[in-house]
C-alpha cells in the first residue's frame, strides 16, 4: 500500500528529491560498510533535507514562506554538494558521480522555481 500523496504524483522536484535521497541511503551504507560512518551521517542528514524541506514547501503557508523554505533546501544541497566534494577529494573514500551530477539537476530546478515564483509575486 503506497502512502504516497497522489496530488504529488507528478510534481517534477519532488521526484528528483525522492529519487536523490533514496540513491543517498545507498551511498551512506557503501561508506558505513567502509568504516565511513561521520561522513555518511553528515551527507544523509543534508541530501534528504533537500526533499523533506522541497516537500514541505507544498503545503505553504503563503508565497514568501514557500520560496523560504525552497531557499533553505538550496542551503541543504549546498551542504550535500560539500559532503559529496570531500568522498571524491579524499584518497580513502568510495565516490559517486552520478549523485554529484543529480544534485547539479536538483540545484537548477530549485533555482528556476525560486527565480519564477519571485517573479510572479511582484
Amino acid at each position: 500500500m503506497s502512502h504516497e500523496n497522489p496530488r504529488h504524483k507528478d510534481n517534477l522536484i519532488l521526484n528528483l528529491t525522492l529519487q536523490f535521497s533514496l540513491d543517498v541511503i545507498e551511498f551512506c551504507e557503501l561508506l558505513e560498510t567502509r568504516g565511513k560512518t561521520i561522513i555518511g551521517r553528515q551527507l544523509l542528514r543534508s541530501a534528504t533535507s533537500i526533499g523533506s524541506n522541497t516537500r514541505e514547501a507544498q503545503n505553504a503557508e503563503s508565497r514568501n514562506d514557500f520560496i523560504h523554505k525552497l531557499k533553505v533546501a538550496l542551503k541543504e544541497v549546498d551542504e550535500t554538494e560539500y559532503w559529496l566534494l570531500l568522498c571524491e577529494k579524499a584518497k580513502s573514500y568510495p565516490t559517486n558521480e552520478q549523485l554529484s551530477l543529480d544534485l547539479k539537476t536538483i540545484r537548477m530546478v530549485l533555482n528556476k522555481i525560486v527565480s519564477s515564483t519571485s517573479k510572479n509575486r511582484k
